[in-house]
């Protein structure tokens, strides 16, 4: 009898324990972005591990469908959580909402004692600090952002995966059924695109239909599939239609445009005459990814680009290699990088209502362990992590694993698990707790080995600049229009014919109509910001 009343007193004294520890926990409400596929926050096992931690409970209301609008009534309504995830404020709301008091300032809480996490990344990358600093000098939302470069898998020198987006291929097989070197000029190039066509090489090759051989498939201004590297041979590269964001920096941090630039104009009177020829695809300005990759899965096309050759040439690839980047007329050539996925600020902000920022934001500090941010990103150990090899590395579930032990795709389960908001992955942690995926590593390993030892200089506009309100406010009214008057002007030029003079008189007198001055002079001015918070 005394054992089954002992047994029942420190039953008794151990559920008074545990509810005096859930009554001690300081409770929190957050709205957050999730995606589709996820099934909520509530029972997700990591963040309730970080929040007992932490001591705080979290109500999670979660929303796929209409974020922003819902966003938008609860900030008007003055509805506000403590705390917005995962929505993707811009720096232009970061802004306006800090302004008006709707979003705290998180400066005075990211210290050693608070977020010791946090603090150690922001003295070590000071260039983060300054991607999350607005204009007015405070910190309204924590940083996120993926430092996927050649660093994770161990390289010397650290590229981003975006800092050359397109990597260019031809067919080898036709090349050495014609006699032919692989070009390293655009003078080269065009000889073979012209051998490609008269000889009617996916006709003689592959026996397709006579005619249907395509010299050179892209699209245009497109990411990783236009045809933007081969204006490497003129001194430049305008990669997508961003002109904003394609300036070149030089090393004494001078922004220019490229778009009204002799070269510029060189360029598009250059592959004027390839386009009129057919060398170039008739249907460049008007076809998606499917379309492409249809045609070079047929084995139509010589020359395109993309990040990878299997993925757009299928059973065709083993034909095909990287071209290097070409020459120009004058013998020279010169890329212009990109920089990277960048740091964002808008993932994650405390609204005024937060009683205790400090206690949320030491839950966030966790955000930015290692090993916690790669099961955030993409499952839980024992769910998306399977175990550690020899080296401690967490190695993920395989796609055979996955259909086998859940009966769906990784890429299925990943979106179930992942938790969005402020994440931001290091270079480091590829070397320190998780590898890269496959295609990832294989698309830096090219890039470093095959396409940076032709960058001359590496210096890059930062993504990260912040930008004033009334700065962004010019933007917002000028870029728009701007940029689409020298895409349209560059297509109409690709397809009809280059500028005469005056024509490109009146083209430069149309951009300074547009702002070009005005736009020049405020990324200059932002990019000096960054460099002297930097």
């Amino acid at each position: 009898m005394k054992k089954v009343v002992s047994l029942l007193l420190a039953a008794m004294m151990l559920l008074s324990m545990v509810t005096l520890a859930s009554a001690e926990a300081t409770p929190f409400t957050i709205v957050s972005g999730i995606s589709a596929l996820s099934s909520g926050y509530a029972n997700n096992p990591v963040l309730l591990a970080m929040a007992e931690k932490a001591g705080i409970t979290i109500d999670w209301d979660c929303m796929s469908d209409s974020l922003s609008e819902q966003v938008n009534i609860r900030i008007a309504g003055n509805d506000l959580p403590d705390a917005f995830n995962a929505v993707g404020f811009s720096n232009f709301d970061l802004l306006r909402y800090g302004q008006d008091g709707t979003f705290i300032d998180l400066t005075p809480y990211i210290t050693p004692e608070i977020m010791p996490n946090l603090s150690a990344i922001l003295e070590a990358h000071p260039e983060i600090k300054a991607a999350i600093t607005m204009a007015d000098g405070c910190i309204y939302g924590l940083p996120a952002g993926e430092q996927m470069g050649t660093a994770g898998i161990g390289k010397e020198k650290d590229y981003s995966i975006f800092t050359i987006p397109q990597f260019s291929m031809i067919n080898k097989k036709w090349l050495d059924e014609l006699g032919l070197a692989v070009p390293t000029t655009l003078e080269e190039l065009h000889a073979a695109l012209v051998a490609f066509k008269e000889n009617d090489m996916s006709a003689k090759v592959y026996g397709n239909d006579a005619g249907t051989t395509i010299p050179m498939s892209t699209g245009f201004d497109q990411w990783c599939w236009g045809q933007n590297i081969f204006y490497a041979g003129f001194g430049f590269t305008n990669w997508p239609n961003d002109v904003c964001m394609d300036m070149v920096l030089t090393p004494e941090g001078k922004v220019n445009f490229l778009c009204d630039d002799d070269n510029y104009r060189a360029a598009i009177t250059y592959f004027h005459d390839w386009y009129a020829d057919g060398l170039m695809d008739l249907e460049m300005f008007s076809q998606d990814t499917t379309q492409l990759m249809a045609k070079c899965q047929h084995g139509y096309v010589g020359v395109s680009t993309w990040w990878y050759i299997e993925e757009l040439m299928g059973e065709y690839s083993s034909d095909y290699v990287f071209l290097p980047v070409l020459a120009g007329p004058d013998g020279t050539y010169n890329v212009t990088v990109r920089t990277g996925g960048g740091t964002n600020a808008g993932q994650c902000s405390i609204t005024s209502k937060c009683a205790d920022p400090a206690k949320l934001l030491a839950f966030y500090d966790q955000w930015y362990d290692g090993e916690i941010v790669m099961q955030l990103q993409y499952g839980p150990i024992g769910e998306w992590f399977t175990g550690q090899d020899e080296k401690g590395m967490w190695l993920s579930i395989t796609e055979d694993e996955c259909r086998e032990k859940y009966g769906k795709s990784a890429g299925e389960l990943k979106s179930q698990l992942e938790v969005a908001g402020p994440k931001l992955i290091l270079s480091n942690y590829y070397n320190d707790y998780f590898y890269m995926e496959d295609r990832a590593i294989e698309r830096l390993t090219d890039l470093y080995d095959k396409w940076m030892p032709y960058v001359a200089d590496p210096s890059v506009y930062p993504v990260d600049c912040v930008f004033t309100q009334d700065e962004l406010d010019e933007i917002d009214y000028l870029k728009s229009d701007f940029e689409n008057a020298v895409a349209e002007q560059e297509a109409l030029w690709l397809k009809n014919g280059a500028p005469t003079d005056a024509e490109w008189e009146a083209y430069k007198n149309t951009l300074n109509r547009y702002g070009i001055n005005t736009l020049l002079n405020i990324y200059q001015a932002a990019y000096d910001r960054y460099a002297a918070a930097k």
